[in-house]
């Protein structure tokens, strides 16, 4: 099986292969971000692991980075001379790992998963331990993990109804794939039912919680949320609706209720951050088509300060923080079928969260969440702005949503420290 597997991501590369040389040839830094990708660092990165094996994070992208740096900075701070490296897959996830994992001896593209290419990395790398964050199945870094004799820990563990049925259909094998992990950290009794379903040892299987519940709360949210408005030219008193990552499908949607919002609501200002910096472009042009008047984000640092209706978020990194300019927040990937996005970030800033029917990877939260008078799940476009208009109407109902909100992340908080209690068994 594991022959047949890697045959077939092989022949994956190869239909991609006038893609990715394309993109390599016009741009250097994806050329080096192939090196990594086939297991070769360069020295000067070489030259930071030399003092002693590290911990190995592997997060995909932004969402995964956000769980490993809770982890990764209160471990480090417990223990400041564990060394870490860190590995994505996106260049999004790279850049936001750069700056949220400050303590990280590196962060670099995690390989991609062919024998040869693995040996390669795990001979250089050294690692004394590895954590993959949420849901990262690996079949041959696994095994080639399991055959160093380096032990792995899946953190923040999250297997999705969909991903489980998928993954059954090859049970068989993803069972002796399982075998090399030695901990899994899970987030809820649905996800540790479902890798045990695929074979994982009981005895390594343990229900933590989530460690997005516990990202610190910013110390001084009202401050918070004005210096972003210094920083983006805001009026103080002006209400704001901030849509996060949105899909292509989405920002119509979004965009048609603004406007019906605006007739009642006319200072109401749109804060809209495109899932994907890359459809900003595209995103821009259906503002315009809707008679509204668009700024970039990264235009408003260099001066811009004519009439704005819409803020459009092309940078990486700052989404978390603007959730705190908001009166109201919207979670997007959940108006289409794309599973939802991570919903405690609006929440830590003790705010209104808004998310469509379609939170199939945020189940357990986004019901938890709305359990308690936190958040709201709209059905629809109709729906939305019809809970955005009541929201807008109703500042103390903004507020108990929010002090809601507050109260539901501080009840579920422990993840980390429970992870790191297990962790520490294995890393002497």
């Amino acid at each position: 099986m594991y022959s047949a597997y890697s045959l077939l991501l092989t022949l994956v590369l190869l239909a991609w292969s006038p893609s990715i040389l394309l993109r390599t040839l016009r741009s250097p830094r994806y050329r080096e971000g192939w090196r990594e990708r086939l297991g070769r660092y360069p020295e000067v990165l070489l030259a930071r692991l030399q003092t002693a094996p590290p911990v190995w994070i592997h997060a995909v992208s932004v969402g995964e980075v956000g769980a490993a740096s809770i982890l990764a900075n209160r471990w480090t701070a417990r223990r400041p001379t564990l060394p870490l490296l860190v590995s994505t897959v996106t260049v999004t996830g790279r850049e936001v790992a750069g700056r949220s994992l400050p303590r990280a001896a590196a962060v670099v593209y995690f390989p991609i998963d062919l024998p040869m290419v693995v040996h390669r990395a795990l001979a250089t790398v050294k690692p004394r331990l590895i954590l993959l964050t949420e849901t990262e199945i690996w079949p041959n870094f696994l095994r080639v993990c399991a055959a160093s004799k380096v032990p792995v820990a899946i953190i923040n563990g999250r297997l999705s109804e969909r991903s489980f049925s998928r993954y059954r259909l090859v049970r068989p094998f993803i069972r002796r794939v399982l075998q090399c992990v030695d901990l899994f950290c899970m987030q809820t009794d649905a996800d540790a039912e479902r890798i045990l379903a695929l074979g994982a040892s009981p005895e390594r299987v343990h229900v933590v919680g989530n460690l997005k519940f516990d990202a610190a709360p910013h110390a001084d949210v009202s401050a918070l949320a004005e210096q972003w408005r210094r920083e983006l030219q805001i009026e103080a008193q002006r209400p704001v609706l901030v849509a996060g990552s949105t899909h292509e499908g989405e920002e119509e949607i979004v965009l048609t209720a603004f406007r019906r919002l605006r007739d009642e609501f006319a200072d109401l200002l749109l804060i809209l951050a495109p899932r994907h910096p890359e459809r900003v472009a595209q995103v821009e042009t259906m503002v315009a088509a809707h008679g509204l008047a668009a700024v970039r984000r990264s235009a408003l640092g260099q001066g811009s300060n004519g009439p704005k209706e819409v803020i459009l978020v092309d940078t990486v990194g700052e989404l978390s923080a603007l959730y705190a300019v908001g009166s109201i927040s919207f979670v997007g990937g959940s108006l289409i079928p794309r599973g939802g996005h991570n919903l405690l970030e609006p929440a830590l800033h003790g705010r209104p969260v808004l998310f469509g029917p379609h939170m199939e990877n945020f189940m357990e939260a986004s019901a938890y969440f709305v359990e308690r008078g936190a958040a709201i799940q709209v059905s629809d476009a109709a729906d939305l702005a019809t809970q955005l208009a009541r929201l807008l109407r109703d500042p103390i109902a903004r507020e108990r949503m929010g002090q809601a909100a507050m109260t539901a992340l501080a009840a579920h908080q422990g993840a980390c420290e429970r992870t790191m209690t297990l962790l520490e068994r294995i890393v002497l």
